[in-house]
């Protein structure tokens, strides 16, 4: 059922795009058809064979990061707070796409890097995330200890997920990109409130990235701002997320698993249990009747060697 209903979701969001996007395509089509034509127009003797060609490698090197824009003098793609962003976008798995290796020592370097750093950067936002669940479970307690008198746990719970999830989002989303709108000249607060949402979800798309315009100062600086700020922010998303799976009643995946948490823990404990020594998963209880059987196999023999012993004795000399 769930996956009947994501290829319905996926097929709604399509149609979706398709009636807010095409006519503007065309409209953006048209214009630079136009644009191409009144140039052609006006400067007949150049070649269009050539003219393509050089829009083809101009379109190219773009698409890697590579401004034509003032004569090929862009601000460059390798300083060390754009290497600093890169490879911030590399482990969070942000991955904005604008700017790539382009030698091939590069790109197996991406790879390596990515292989070791992916992992441990899930490690650290894993024991952050505990640790500031710490946090806010005790907030949870405070409520519950002040209200739970005049109110039932679970509105608790939702007025607690209501102050964690204000927090976190003004945090990560709405003073970001009140911020982005200052730096950024060409943005407005959409586009700005845009860019925080794609890349704390990590889809990334790379349209709008901070420091890519020559007017921001110290752009070094802030790079390596914007880069502890992905990571920050992709902390708190975590978190926003665990403490929303803490209320039973909003874990709607629950009722998708194959199993239950307790059936899991139950199997956990099976399967440990047998993988211990005998000796290590005896109880107490098995020890008590370890040695009641042992003292009742010893009550029996001594009867035993009584009754043999009374025997002889009895027996003519």
């Amino acid at each position: 059922m769930l996956a009947v209903f994501m290829v319905g979701y996926i097929s709604l969001g399509a149609i979706v795009f398709m009636f807010l996007e095409d006519n503007l395509e065309r409209e953006w089509k048209d214009k630079i058809q136009q644009k191409y034509f009144d140039f052609r127009t006006a400067n007949p003797c150049v070649n269009e064979h050539e003219l393509e060609e050089f829009l083809l490698e101009v379109i190219n090197v773009n698409n890697r990061g590579i401004s034509v824009v003032g004569n090929a003098t862009s601000l460059p793609n390798w300083s060390f707070g754009q290497s600093f962003f890169f490879a911030g976008t590399i482990l969070t798995t942000v991955g904005y796409g604008r700017v790539t290796p382009l030698s091939e020592g590069g790109k197996v370097f991406c790879i390596m890097y990515a292989l070791v750093g992916i992992p441990l950067t899930l490690i650290m936002f894993t024991a952050l995330v505990e640790r500031i669940m710490i946090l806010t479970n005790m907030l949870l307690k405070y409520l519950l200890e002040r209200m739970q008198h005049a109110y039932r746990t679970f509105t608790i719970r939702l007025l607690h997920l209501s102050i964690v999830v204000s927090l976190f989002l003004s945090i990560i989303f709405f003073l970001p990109a009140a911020v982005f709108v200052f730096t950024e000249k060409n943005w407005n607060y959409l586009d700005a409130f845009y860019y925080c949402f794609i890349s704390m979800t990590t889809i990334g798309l790379g349209d709008y990235i901070p420091g890519e315009n020559g007017s921001v100062q110290n752009r070094t600086i802030y790079k390596i701002v914007t880069t502890f700020y992905l990571f920050i922010g992709l902390v708190m998303m975590m978190t926003m997320l665990a403490t929303i799976y803490e209320v039973p009643e909003l874990n709607i995946g629950f009722h998708f698993y194959l199993r239950s948490d307790d059936e899991l823990n139950e199997e956990r404990v099976r399967l440990n249990t047998s993988k211990q020594p005998r000796y290590m998963t005896q109880t107490s209880t098995d020890i008590h009747q370890k040695e009641d059987t042992e003292s009742t196999y010893c009550d029996q023999n001594s009867s035993k060697q009584n009754s043999i012993q009374s025997s002889i004795t009895s027996l003519p000399r």
